[in-house]
């Protein structure tokens, strides 16, 4: 399927898999070469520099983010239930694509660099943005207790998600991402839902 692809597209789907298989220190021009059968000549003339690479791999892992958004907004959901549908739509998608969650995983050694810590804090900050905005949305609908604070309670919805996936790569995808998220999720959503009466 990635020979149908544009070279560059192949490329940073390439060093998602190597970042996947053997952690983000192990990408490197030679391995993405080599995986590739190209020259590391042919890789320069698509990324200048590893960073420009990693740039490429953090724009790709996050497209997901503003389609999923678009979606949503599309859908006209009320709130609580376009909150469902982001966190189903990641879980699937990541259940499907497990490469793709080691790039959520390798944030921390990223921050370490000025440009990728820029990128990767944009990355997050939209993400937990877009969440906010959603369980806000749910307190104005009376959907999600109105003296939580959002901020807060996205951390939490994210930092389980993120926390998830971790374990989910560290016992080798032994369990269902999807289901374990979801009920997760609901858990915490529930404890934040107005009782009745």
């Amino acid at each position: 399927m990635t020979s149908l692809l544009p070279r560059r597209e192949t490329l940073i789907i390439t060093a998602v898999e190597i970042i996947g298989e053997m952690g983000i220190q192990a990408l490197s021009t030679r391995e993405l070469a080599k995986r590739q059968g190209v020259s590391e000549g042919t890789l320069f003339r698509h990324f200048k520099s590893k960073n420009e690479l990693l740039v490429a791999v953090l724009d790709y892992f996050s497209q997901f983010d503003a389609d999923i958004a678009a979606s949503a907004e599309l859908m006209r959901l009320p709130p609580k239930q376009a909150l469902r549908f982001v966190i189903k739509a990641f879980a699937i998608y990541y259940q499907n694509y497990p490469a793709i969650t080691a790039i959520l995983q390798a944030f921390d050694v990223l921050r370490h660099d000025p440009e990728l810590a820029a990128k990767v804090n944009a990355i997050l900050t939209s993400r937990n943005g877009f969440v906010r905005d959603l369980l806000t949305a749910a307190q104005g609908a009376g959907e999600i207790r109105a003296e939580i604070d959002a901020e807060s309670l996205a951390d939490v919805v994210n930092g389980f998600f993120h926390y998830t996936c971790l374990i989910w790569r560290l016992s080798d995808y032994s369990f269902s991402l999807q289901e374990r998220v979801l009920s997760g999720v609901e858990m915490i959503l529930d404890g934040f839902t107005p009782k009745a009466g």
